[in-house]
């Protein structure tokens, strides 16, 4: 009996030296590389924790020097962010801040050039979108309509079309296209919360141009089964 186990055994024993040196260099090579991936995702992972604490504190420079109106640290500070950091939201964030400032003590141009920045080369959606919104306002002030309107001519999320839509319309009325203005600001109020105080904003400007979607809805529902008249 135990010799008959020995046998077993060595068999076994025997099919297993066989399979190893069939596929044993496989094994290895692909242990290799999945040990090796994840040593390089958690190491990213670590870099990546090191670049936004680091940029978190950048940001909070950025931050102390628009609030003492240090227009040169905001400069420097910025600039060294955009270089190290440019691709963490803290950088979107810092450049979003800067323009405003920039915006606020009268440097256009530096305002334009920090929303142009955020506006192509921030990886979130939303930041990018509120670059292209507050560009597209500050061209419409310089009375740039056609670069204006090329900033909204991107998609823009969901959660912007309404916002995009309306400043579409602020653009289009300033060239004196009220049809089209029409247009942009009545889906600019059919896109925006019933209860959001800036759709009172968007109703006025309708009002203005001689609409008053309110009752153009109101009379909608009124109506709910009125057959189209042939």
């Amino acid at each position: 009996m135990a010799k008959h186990l020995d046998l077993e055994e060595q068999e076994q024993l025997d099919e297993l030296k066989h399979f190893w040196k069939q596929y044993g260099d496989m094994i290895t090579w692909a242990l290799i590389v999945v040990l090796g991936a994840f040593a390089a995702w958690n190491g990213y992972q670590y870099w990546q924790r090191s670049q936004d604490a680091q940029a978190s504190v950048m940001y909070d420079e950025v931050e102390r020097a628009v609030q003492s109106g240090d227009m040169a640290k905001v400069d420097r500070s910025l600039a060294d962010m955009k270089d190290r950091f440019g691709r963490t939201s803290y950088a979107q964030q810092a450049g979003l801040l800067a323009a405003k400032a920039y915006y606020d003590k009268g440097n256009i141009d530096a305002s334009r050039a920090a929303l142009n920045w955020v506006a192509e080369k921030a990886n979130d959606a939303g930041y990018q979108s509120v670059a292209r919104l507050r560009l597209a306002g500050l061209l419409l002030e310089k009375k740039s309509y056609d670069e204006a309107l090329q900033q909204l001519s991107a998609p823009f999320p969901k959660d912007f079309d309404a916002l995009a839509a309306d400043r579409r319309g602020d653009i289009l009325s300033a060239q004196g296209k009220k049809s089209d203005a029409k247009e942009a600001y009545d889906k600019a109020y059919k896109g925006l919360d019933e209860r959001s105080e800036y759709r009172r904003l968007v109703e006025v400007k309708l009002n203005a141009l001689g609409v008053d979607p309110a009752a153009g809805q109101a009379k909608a529902s009124d109506t709910p089964n009125a057959e189209v008249k042939k």
